[in-house]
């Protein structure tokens, strides 16, 4: 695993980061997003265009999010390694951790 994206993205889901991936490895759950870990090529491009800073290098997740390191790889587990999110779209559901949390708070 190289990046990950943690807790500033659910309910958030920008996009901006998908739109940066030359490999297309940043799959749609229902309340946030995710990197599948065989496909990301480690290039770092999706990080800085992160608009709530959620998306960090696997050794620099902060402690208190360090569970969404293991919330990205175990979102994968059924869906596996289809080769691109483009073709596989929305998946409607969520890592357990995720599901878990309380709904982000709005800025506006």
């Amino acid at each position: 695993m190289t990046y990950i994206i943690a807790q500033p993205c659910i309910d958030i889901k920008d996009k901006s980061c998908i739109e940066e991936c030359p490999v297309d490895c940043i799959y749609e759950g229902n309340r946030m997003l995710y990197i599948q870990p065989d496909e990301c090529v480690d290039c770092g491009a999706c990080e800085p265009v992160c608009p709530v800073e959620a998306i960090y290098y696997e050794d620099d997740v902060p402690g208190a999010w360090k569970e969404y390191t293991a919330a990205n790889e175990e979102f994968f587990v059924e869906l596996g390694s289809p080769g691109g999110a483009a073709k596989v779209g929305l998946t409607p559901t969520d890592h357990p951790l995720v599901k878990a949390a309380p709904p982000a708070q709005s800025n506006e």
